[in-house]
Formats: structure tokens, C-alpha cells, sequence
């Protein structure tokens, strides 16, 4: 049995590559778009130190690394736990139909395998949705500069218009 479950995602932001990749490297745009992020600490040039928000208002912290990065192409993160317990991003950038769009692609390696996800799925966090709306909302942030979707994410985060 896997004890690592693997979510895709991807979309196309109608922005160049070069601009999807500086706004989504500055970390602390992140709580901006992404539905529990409540807020990121930029420590080092490659760590930073995260607040989300979990189930029933309780507030879990993480110090998360860069592992890889080609500028404008790819982007390495993870959580700094024990490796059972971490949690890993990479997100690819490559241009669109023209070099007006970005395709950006999500892939989130989570801890625990299958009963991880169900886990996950019983708080209310379907991780593969997640994945999806907060990648939804970073092309309406990049897009119009304001969130609309607000589907998986902290109550009352995305109620305010940006």
C-alpha cells in the first residue's frame, strides 16, 4: 500500500509566464488565492513560515522549504517535517497557445496515501478540490485582481471583494 497520494491540477491564466511565476514565488501572495493559507512569513530566501487555518478555527503552523526552482519553468516546495508526514508541491510553467498565457499545472504529493485523503475528505478538505479551486482562484486573482470562486476555503475568507 502507497503511503503518498498524488493530487494533479492545472490551469491557463490569460497572463505571461514571466508574471504568473513572480506573483506565485512571492510566497507571500499566496493567503491571497490559496483557501486556508491565512498568512506566509518570508524567513530566507528559500523558507518561509506558514499559518493555515483548519477544521472547527484551529490554526496549524508550518515552515516550508524550496527544494527546486527554474525561474519561469518550475517550482519545488515542501513542508519541513518528517518525511512521513510531509507534504510537497510542484508547480510547472510553460506558455499557452500564445506568450500571453500560462499554463500553469499543480502537483501535490500528500502524506498518508489513500487514508490521508479520506481523512482530509472527512474534515471537509477534498484535497483534488482544493487543488482545483485554489488554482481557479489564482486565475481570477491574476486575471481581474479580484476572488470570486470561494468554494473550499476558510468561511468568510473571500467574502470581501480584492
Amino acid at each position: 500500500m502507497s503511503t503518498r497520494f498524488q493530487i494533479d491540477g492545472s490551469v491557463t491564466i490569460r497572463r505571461p509566464v514571466s508574471q504568473v511565476y513572480r506573483f506565485y514565488r512571492d510566497f507571500t501572495n499566496l493567503p491571497r488565492f490559496l483557501g486556508d493559507v491565512m498568512a506566509v512569513q518570508v524567513t530566507g530566501p528559500l523558507t518561509s513560515h506558514w499559518t493555515v487555518q483548519g477544521p472547527l478555527g484551529t490554526f496549524v503552523h508550518w515552515d516550508v522549504q524550496v527544494t527546486e526552482e527554474q525561474p519561469g519553468k518550475l517550482l519545488r516546495y515542501q513542508t519541513d517535517t518528517a518525511a512521513a508526514l510531509r507534504t510537497c508541491w510542484e508547480l510547472s510553467f510553460a506558455e499557452g497557445a500564445n506568450e500571453a498565457e500560462a499554463n500553469v499545472r499543480e502537483l501535490m504529493d500528500l502524506p498518508l496515501g489513500r487514508l490521508g485523503q479520506a481523512a482530509l475528505a472527512l474534515l471537509g478538505k477534498p484535497a483534488a478540490a482544493e487543488v482545483a479551486a485554489n488554482l481557479q482562484r489564482l486565475k481570477e486573482l491574476m486575471e481581474t485582481g479580484k476572488v470570486r470562486t470561494r468554494t473550499h476555503s476558510v468561511k468568510g475568507k473571500f467574502s470581501r471583494i480584492e
